[in-house]
């Protein structure tokens, strides 16, 4: 029986009636908790973990999976709204997600994020239920120096390419690296810039961070700009539909294509996640975009809100999820804290991952591969209708709204920790994010740094254990080689097209008098 046979008999188990219910139970929890900051679909599928051990196996995971991808909508929702991404894989959303939202956009920033995550998750799916042999070979290929060489990618690229200024992309980076360097090292046990504080030992959680920098530090900026008019925005509202006109699609057709393709082989990398695909997707869209405004195209709306920019994250992020299953069913590989629950969970019903899986338990395995699909054709269809609905919160008046925001974000965060110092921490780095929008830094390099930074830093300390010293060891294969290769690449095209910006916007610009 090929794999198609097998995926039609996954439907039939699929679409009985119990485990319709249970998806559609899935996808509306994990929505309704995405939504939530600092609580994501990892955190739901935790909760309900123990709820669920009542449960016939293939209904548990039916339903685990359709929480998955309901809080990865619930995220991208809250990030659009109000800037304060439910976790990290909608951060890259966030960043033209509530721009469009406050043009008066929000409605066709959410259609565009349901849809991509459709399109993301269901070609991702369709990889890893035809081609997951080949995949799952591709991950077997990395190595220490492999996946450092993924983190420097995604430092410069984002620092580079991200930023309006490559000096203050690099700024960034540097605090992030910083901030993601404090608490206790993971290979030798030393304490490294705590200040002897107990409470930073285990480091700034990740959820702390993303919160206070995006949230807490927008709702100071607003809170200091609102009278001035210098960057604040008067009122906050939404228009329109969220049906995407012709020329919506001609830019985010692409821009979705490209994501999921960004997004597939990282899935199956344990490299940090869905960041690096995330920015990366975001980056080359914003690399496209000046292009074609330089070739007299059409302009340049990134940094205003550019509806390709929320395009093709939403689809990197969900196709990454998709192969993540790909990594967890066929190797027994956790690559997210999603997918690591769910082997725990696996584990609890006396199955273990892996290639063996799919022949001890294959009508699980297929059942909840063509769940993958049902889940995402009931998130688009219940999501699409409600974009206008989801938008109306940005009706709410200024004050109550940001208000809402900073009791939902300190709720969040005391959730994940139940710790008060990561409350007095989310209010330092919520001033240190209020100070960066003042000074123009920007904030995408500092979320990937400490996301990414203790990941490159193990990575790179293992690489070299293993040759021993050499350095030589991190461009000793042909994907390290063809990594840096590409970033040399990338780095001197930015650079170039920066420096013939400038010579351009001198030559356009009339020469001043004398004094």
């Amino acid at each position: 029986m090929d794999a198609f046979d097998h995926l039609l008999m996954g439907f039939a188990h699929a679409l009985t009636p119990e485990n319709l219910l249970w998806a559609l139970l899935g996808v509306m929890l994990g929505t309704a908790v995405g939504v939530l900051p600092g609580l994501g679909s990892s955190m739901a599928v935790a909760l309900l973990l123990p709820v669920t051990f009542q449960l016939d196996p293939t209904s548990a995971f039916i339903m685990f999976a359709a929480v998955y991808y309901g809080g990865l909508f619930g995220d991208s929702t809250a990030a659009i709204l109000m800037n304060t991404p439910g976790q990290s894989s909608a951060i890259a959303t966030a960043i033209e997600g509530h721009k469009m939202a406050l043009r008066g956009r929000a409605p066709q920033a959410l259609a565009t994020s349901a849809i991509g995550a459709f399109i993301g998750a269901v070609l991702s799916t369709a990889l890893v239920a035809f081609f997951s042999p080949a995949i799952i070979g591709l991950a077997l290929r990395f190595g220490p120096a492999e996946y450092f060489a993924l983190a420097v990618f995604a430092f410069v690229a984002t620092s580079a390419v991200v930023s309006q200024s490559m000096v203050r992309g690099l700024v960034a980076l540097g605090i992030g690296l910083s901030i993601s360097m404090v608490g206790i090292d993971s290979l030798t046990g030393a304490e490294r810039f705590t200040l002897g504080v107990p409470q930073l030992f285990e480091g700034f959680s990740i959820i702390t961070v993303t919160v206070a920098l995006l949230a807490v530090g927008e709702v100071l900026h607003v809170a200091a700009t609102v009278h001035t008019g210098n960057g604040a925005k008067d009122t906050l509202r939404h228009s329109g539909t969220p049906w995407l006109k012709r020329a919506d699609l001609r830019r985010t057709a692409p821009a979705w294509l490209r994501g999921t393709v960004f997004g597939v082989p990282f899935g199956v990398i344990p490299s940090g996640g869905s960041e690096i695909p995330t920015f990366l997707a975001y980056g080359t869209e914003r690399r496209l975009a000046r292009r074609r405004a330089a070739r007299g195209g059409e302009p340049d709306a990134f940094g205003e809100g550019a509806i390709e920019g929320v395009a093709a994250p939403e689809a990197a992020a969900s196709s990454t999820a998709g192969t993540a299953m790909g990594a967890l069913l066929g190797l027994g590989l956790p690559t997210s804290a999603t997918a690591a629950i769910m082997l725990a969970a696996f584990q609890q019903y006396g199955m273990q991952p892996g290639p063996l899986l799919f022949e001890r338990n294959g009508d699980l395995v297929w059942a909840l591969l063509a769940s993958l699909f049902v889940g995402s054709a009931m998130l688009l269809l219940l999501n699409l209708p409600f974009a206008p609905l989801w938008a109306k919160l940005l009706l709410i008046p200024k004050p109550y709204l940001y208000a809402g925001i900073t009791v939902f974000s300190a709720l969040g965060v005391y959730a994940a920790s139940s710790s008060m110092a990561d409350l007095w921490l989310m209010l330092v780095l919520g001033l240190a994010g209020f100070m960066m929008r003042r000074y123009g830094i920007p904030l995408a390099p500092v979320l990937i740094a400490v996301i990414l930074g203790p990941v490159a830093e193990s990575e790179l300390r293992r690489a070299l254990a293993v040759g021993q010293g050499d350095v030589s060891v991190l461009v000793d294969s042909g994907i390290t080689v063809t990594i840096y290769g590409l970033l040399l690449v990338i780095g001197g095209s930015v650079a170039l097209g920066r420096l013939r910006a400038r010579r351009a916007e001198r030559a356009a610009r009339p020469e001043s008098l004398p004094r």
